[in-house]
């Protein structure tokens, strides 16, 4: 592995899911997905260092307001960006209106060209949002948020980064035998299944996309 390996800076930047109670943590890692991932690596031997900057409650808007101080000064290397939830879920929680698609685009695209433009050698990971269905009002939720998805999913192809379909791996788990609340007891913030769900899906689409942080065939289960 070269130098460059060895001293990459992987910054995880969303909303509650990455946050997991970071700022009560010693390492400001928080106790879900981004913990797994960074225990992952450790275990494989990779000296990286792994920033938490999940901000609970936030919007893409909110992460793209904070974005220069929370990620691009951090000099990262490799930058997941866990969003969308909020846009839909928060706010049909609480009655107000959803972020427009093209908001959320606006703010999400705005995101990536500040960091091909400060860090051009940054390689991005976008992690598609979720919904679990624990209760029968979720469809119109589902609808917005896949809108949503597929926003990423499109900046993704035209940008060239890392997907994880996060949709397809619970739908995938379920289909296994989980129930919904096994994955999320309110149908969006993970249980500890559920974020080593995300964890393993995160390190398989990092690998896929060509990864050297991760080494052996067991790279994708996190422990």
């Amino acid at each position: 592995m070269d130098d460059d390996a060895r001293s990459r800076t992987l910054v995880f930047i969303g909303d509650s899911i990455t946050d997991a109670g970071r700022l009560e943590e010693p390492d400001g890692l928080g106790s879900g997905y981004v913990r797994m991932v960074a225990a992952q690596l450790a275990e494989h031997a990779q000296p990286v260092r792994v920033i938490n900057r999940g901000v609970s409650g936030d919007r893409s808007a909110d992460l793209r307001e904070r974005f220069d101080r929370d990620c691009l000064a951090l000099a990262p290397d490799v930058v997941t960006i866990y969003v969308g939830v909020n846009d839909t879920w928060q706010a049909m929680q609480r009655s107000e209106p959803t972020t427009s698609a093209a908001d959320f685009d606006r703010s999400c695209r705005s995101m990536l060209d500040a960091l091909a433009s400060e860090h051009p050698t940054a390689r991005v990971v976008l992690m598609l949002p979720f919904l679990v269905d624990v209760d029968e009002g979720t469809a119109r939720e589902q609808d917005d948020l896949g809108d949503k998805a597929e926003i990423l999913r499109r900046l993704a192809r035209e940008r060239g980064a890392a997907v994880v379909d996060l949709p397809a791996v619970m739908r995938r788990a379920e289909q296994s035998g989980l129930t919904p609340e096994e994955i999320a007891e309110d149908g969006v913030h993970p249980t500890d299944t559920g974020n080593r769900l995300l964890a393993a899906a995160w390190l398989e689409a990092y690998l896929m996309d060509g990864a050297d942080l991760v080494d052996g065939p067991d790279a994708s289960s996190p422990s």
